[in-house]
């Protein structure tokens, strides 16, 4: 007779295996001496496995990330889920609330962990989320957009030099993975110096729901609960392999005024290639803004108007041609929303 998986405890609570439940977790207090609280989903399945924390809103104005939780929530069945998921849609809520960024003090949450307990507000969230969710993680997703005015390409970020970070990052299946290195006070930095590993997945832009982000955000969170034997495995024939760019970098403005973009994310840059155009806002004046060398659009600004020095496109360079990761790129968007609807039809019936 199989063992019987025991409860998982979590802030005081003790969940059954099988069962789901929400729990409000305050982790600071307002002036007016209103709690700061995080909803937290915490989902744990009839059979024994690993802790997935998957969060989102780390930054309150991403917006896309809220949404993928959510429908990973809908699709979970735990008589069938191996292990536990924590959920935590909206981790900055303050922000959340307010369409911003930052929090109270105007600090970056994702600039404060693990925090400090006798810190500032930020620092304090930091610490409590950090303590009473992060630490509870086997591995972890952190759901995120570009800043606002701007828009990322779906791209996996991830320390490839920490094996199970990379593992999870190719299993995302995301047609570009960052290897992106580890930013002092984010949460990335602070998980994997307690050896949980973090990916981090970036699409769309803040303040928008995009539904290419959210269904490649869905597809890639399912690929790699399957990967962690969370579920059993999808019978998808497409596989996306993951693109390491060699290097990345923003192409900045040379000069201010209206910017007009003629490239879209995903798209082949070529070397000295003119790929947007500056104009002064009365027209007497333009300049061309050009690709220093060949790549791929990874991301760009959103907003027209450009200030001298503005980052304005993202462009990751291949080993692998051009060409190939552009086909790689647009099969993948393409196939984005396809993939979505194949896996209401199967991915959670067996």
């Amino acid at each position: 007779m199989a063992k019987k998986t025991p409860p998982f405890e979590f802030a005081g609570l003790s969940i059954d295996a099988g069962k789901h439940i929400n729990c409000e977790l305050e982790i600071a207090r307002l002036y007016t001496h209103s709690p700061l609280s995080v909803s937290v989903d915490i989902l744990h399945g009839k059979h024994p496995g690993p802790v997935l924390l998957i969060n989102a809103a780390i930054h309150g104005d991403e917006l896309n990330g809220i949404e993928v939780v959510r429908q990973v929530i809908e699709k979970i069945d735990l008589n069938k889920l191996h292990g536990t998921i924590i959920a935590v849609p909206v981790v900055n809520v303050f922000g959340f609330i307010h369409k911003s960024r930052y929090l109270p003090d105007r600090r970056d949450l994702n600039r404060c962990f693990p925090g400090s307990e006798r810190g500032s507000i930020a620092g304090r969230m930091a610490y409590q989320y950090f303590n009473q969710v992060v630490r509870r993680a086997s591995y972890v997703i952190d759901l995120h957009t570009a800043a606002i005015y701007r828009t990322n390409l779906p791209q996996i970020r991830a320390n490839l030099e920490n094996p199970l970070a990379k593992e999870m990052a190719m299993a995302f299946g995301s047609p570009v993975v960052v290897d992106a290195s580890l930013r002092e006070g984010s949460l990335r930095a602070a998980a994997e110096a307690f050896n949980i590993p973090v990916i981090t997945f970036e699409a769309g832009e803040a303040l928008r729901l995009d539904p290419h982000a959210v269904g490649s955000g869905v597809q890639g969170v399912l690929k790699v609960m399957r990967h962690l034997n969370m579920l059993r495995t999808s019978r998808s024939k497409k596989v996306i392999e993951p693109m390491v760019p060699k290097a990345t970098r923003w192409i900045r403005a040379d000069y201010d005024g209206l910017l007009r973009s003629h490239v879209a994310l995903g798209e082949k840059v070529s070397k000295d290639q003119v790929i947007a155009t500056i104009s002064d806002p009365a027209g007497s004046s333009e300049a061309p803004v050009i690709a220093p060398q060949s790549g791929i659009v990874i991301g760009q600004q959103t907003l027209p108007l450009v200030n001298e020095g503005d980052a304005i496109f993202h462009v990751a360079f291949f080993e692998e041609p051009d060409g190939l990761v552009e086909e790689q790129v647009e099969s993948y968007l393409d196939d984005a929303i396809e993939e979505l609807d194949d896996e209401l039809k199967w991915g959670m019936t067996n």
